[in-house]
């Protein structure tokens, strides 16, 4: 066939047709190990027994199945509303189970972590032999269990905490109902080298004598074993770095096996590198108030570039980082900007609402009526910048009406006041949450059990009357602190800015 002067004909290597041809030739040579991973879904969807949600010692889920496949990626067909990666040719190991909790049927490739756990529950290995042939540290083991707990991977012995009320017909919620996990968040010191405007309490503290101190952990490590969870303390002040007795103390909770993480301010790289040496912490959180000026304004001349400069130190580290912002009324319509800023400097961003206490009595709380409306721009910022994340409780609300799963709130589980989460002030005070009022007890006279199974600490747990009938009242509760801050009964009535 000739063709017009000037016109040069296109030669095809290979024709659509062709091309199409391979797709589905590739297809046929994946469909065979694709259709074992289907037949084991399909097993799993017709089991009728009831699903093992807990066992008295460690043990791999007896649900969970593992496949040795001849193509990669092929776990990704399992992921709903997601897009499966494309297949390519080579092994992988891939495991199939259903949750226990939720009966949810999940899929991954196996990784290192993965076979680590599966090998400690099989051989009864405890975490502290597991660390020592690692050259790793007990909670970054312990850290390792847990996450394959939540998952569904590992069941395990049930916590010994619990909600005082009944989950919701929510599956998920039943995840948030137990915790794996207490944390001690330790206000070692109120020596601070900051001079904030919206500071809780600028009061000065006795401190616990370092033997009184070491005491606390003491006391601490029996709880998590009594109770059945896993401890972390979380070092505050404060500048939890300026206490005399911090690097000892830090030392101390890492003998323990306990995670361990540090809300401060930023330093430079030497008290860093000492406490990487100890036991990296599982994070490092400072705190930002907004873009440039605003932030200097809040917490003095040059903080923000200080920060900035201590986040490139911790990525340099390979610490986790975090950055927290009190949200005001001055300060809300920069969050999303700030977000911009810190998006790839910062592993993940938060923020608190104004509890009007202290200080922080004299600044202007966030306007109610704009609140719903910053959530939901917060939310659809997320989904194209990875470090926004969501830490108010009420982003709950949201979820449930675009009907999908709740997240954990504020500790994980819902509001944590007392629940997997106490406060620790320099003197051995315990309160419910440092951002209120909230005494519970003093570890200078009482066990950390003790001041937990009190009557007063069960009434925090419980959260207020008004969300009792609530479908919520698992994974939200709103913010006591908030409440309390904006003249509010804790006990009685709910977070002012509930929109639900």
């Amino acid at each position: 066939m000739s063709t017009s002067p000037g016109v040069r004909r296109v030669e095809y290597p290979v024709s659509l047709d062709q091309s199409q041809q391979n797709v589905k030739k590739m297809a046929m040579e994946y469909e065979s190990d694709l259709s074992r991973l289907r037949a084991y879904e399909h097993h799993l969807k017709l089991i009728k027994t009831p699903r093992p949600e807990t066992a008295e010692a460690l043990c791999i889920n007896p649900h969970l199945q593992l496949f040795d496949l001849s193509w990669r990626h092929l776990w990704t067909f399992f992921q709903n509303e997601k897009r499966p990666a494309t297949p390519e040719k080579g092994p992988e190991q891939v495991l199939v189970w259903r949750h226990p909790v939720t009966g949810e049927i999940r899929a991954k490739a196996v990784t290192p972590e993965d076979l680590l756990v599966m090998k400690m529950a099989m051989e009864s290995l405890p975490s502290s032999q597991v660390a020592d042939v690692g050259n790793t540290s007990r909670a970054s083991v312990d850290s390792a269990v847990i996450r394959a707990l939540d998952a569904g991977i590992l069941i395990g012995p049930l916590p010994a905490i619990s909600r005082p009320f009944k989950a919701t017909s929510w599956p998920h919620s039943r995840l948030f109902g137990r915790p794996r996990m207490f944390t001690l968040q330790w206000h070692i010191t109120q020596a601070c080298d900051l001079n904030c405007r919206h500071c809780y309490d600028r009061n000065p503290s006795d401190q616990l004598p370092l033997e009184k101190s070491l005491a606390v952990l003491e006391d601490f490590n029996g709880f998590c074993v009594r109770k059945n969870v896993y401890g972390q303390v979380t070092f505050t002040g404060g500048n939890p770095l300026l206490h005399p007795d911090f690097e000892m103390l830090y030392q101390a909770a890492a003998d323990h096996g306990f995670t361990t993480s540090i809300l401060g301010n930023p330093t430079n790289a030497h008290p860093i590198d000492r406490i990487i040496a100890i036991q990296p912490p599982a994070y490092y959180q400072v705190s930002l108030e907004g873009l440039a000026d605003h932030n200097d304004y809040m917490r003095g001349k040059g903080h923000f570039e200080r920060t900035l400069a201590f986040l490139e130190l911790l990525k340099q580290k390979d610490i986790y980082s975090m950055v927290m912002l009190t949200l005001t009324r001055d300060n809300m319509d920069q969050v999303l900007a700030l977000g911009e800023v810190l998006r790839d400097r910062v592993d993940r961003f938060t923020f608190n609402r104004l509890s009007p206490t202290g200080q922080g009595a004299q600044l202007a709380s966030v306007d109610i009526t704009r609140y719903e409306v910053f959530l939901e721009n917060y939310m659809a910022a997320a989904e194209t910048n990875p470090c926004l994340a969501m830490k108010d409780n009420l982003f709950n609300v949201l979820l449930e009406r675009k009907q999908e799963p709740c997240f954990g709130g504020c500790t994980g589980h819902g509001c944590g006041a007392a629940f997997n989460f106490v406060s620790v002030l320099a003197n051995g005070d315990v309160h419910a949450c440092r951002k209120f009022h909230s005494p519970l007890g003093s570890l200078v006279t009482h066990t950390l059990e003790d001041i937990f199974s009190s009557p007063l600490a069960l009434k925090y747990r419980q959260g207020p009357q008004a969300c009792v009938d609530c479908s919520l009242r698992m994974d939200c509760r709103g913010c006591m602190a908030v409440a309390q801050g904006l003249g509010c009964d804790v006990f009685k009535e709910k977070d002012p800015y509930c929109f639900r």
